[in-house]
């Protein structure tokens, strides 16, 4: 109902739940794309950036396969969510994002969908095993990582299982209730 509701029904949908931002690494995923040239994949930035025209650039260069979903409250996240196949954290290796917890990691995650991400900072640390990692700036792992993930879709999506059950375990509200107590 929400890949309908948001007119990704017909596609392959790869998520980016957040503002992009030159170090966020949106245009790997982009460049990733270009280089798989499958008509069916697309990119779904929710939001745009708020900040600037970056995502007017991105989508000047690679508008074929990006969908822009508009800025929504937190609490329609979840529904937003639910219409992607994959969520990708694709950061640059970056000051800005060594440093970073995203949220996008943590939202795909509690929605038990494919986390791609890059080995950037605490990522590989909050995905575990349960997620995709790549290098960063590599838009050919990111390719070939997208092509894997489609072909083999019935293990992503149990990836994405074991990755809802990591981010209730470690990053829930009662998990972070307790941390914070102390």
């Amino acid at each position: 109902a929400s890949r309908n509701r948001y007119g990704l029904s017909e596609y392959r949908v790869l998520m980016f739940p957040g503002a992009p931002r030159p170090y966020k690494g949106v245009e790997d995923v982009l460049m990733a794309i270009d280089l798989l040239d499958e008509s069916d994949l697309r990119l779904a930035i929710v939001g745009g950036s708020p900040y600037d025209d970056y995502d007017v650039k991105l989508k000047d260069k690679w508008g074929r396969w990006i969908i822009e979903l508009p800025s929504s409250p937190p609490q329609m996240m979840p529904e937003i969510v639910a219409a992607a196949d994959v969520v990708v954290v694709p950061q640059r290796d970056h000051p800005a994002t060594r440093a970073q917890f995203p949220l996008k990691l943590t939202d795909g995650m509690a929605m038990a969908k494919p986390v791609l991400a890059t080995r950037v900072g605490d990522i590989p640390e909050i995905l575990g095993d349960t997620g995709y990692l790549v290098d960063p700036s590599s838009p050919e792992q990111l390719a070939t990582q997208i092509q894997s993930i489609f072909k083999h879709l019935d293990e992503a999506k149990d990836r994405g299982i074991q990755a809802r059950a990591r981010c209730v375990k470690h990053y829930g509200i009662d998990a972070m209730s307790e941390i914070l107590s102390e």
